[in-house]
């Protein structure tokens, strides 16, 4: 069973910063990238950032693009998602997932999923 565990959310004033973490644990797994995706009360689960595992491209939401920034570390098979400039609009449940389809990993096509981690930006 593979697990992904996030951490390193919580309550920061506007224009703050977060970094968010997700080890993945368990059997050993291979994903083509891992990403970030997020949920604000009564909207759909929407993409944040993605980040092929093996190259390291990266793919952003035009929403994020220039405030956040993801990263891998493949030795500890941990992605971060550095989240500047924040926004109360960024208020949201983060979930990071890993699998991903070639030329699709926007959308919430993925094997795994964390639980989610709680992010709330004060104005």
């Amino acid at each position: 069973q593979v697990q992904l565990k996030e951490s390193g959310g919580g309550l920061v004033q506007a224009g703050g910063s977060l970094r968010l973490s997700c080890a993945a644990s368990g059997r050993s797994f291979s994903s083509y990238a891992r990403a970030w995706f997020r949920q604000a009360p009564g909207k759909e689960r929407e993409f944040v950032a993605a980040i092929t595992w093996t190259v390291g491209v990266t793919y952003y939401a035009d929403s994020v693009k220039g405030r956040f920034t993801i990263s891998r570390d493949n030795a500890k098979n941990t992605v971060y998602l550095q989240m500047n400039s924040l926004k109360p609009e960024d208020t949201a449940v983060y979930y990071c997932a890993a699998g991903g389809v070639y030329g699709r990993l926007r959308t919430p096509e993925y094997d795994y999923w964390g639980q989610g981690t709680q992010v709330t930006v004060s104005s």
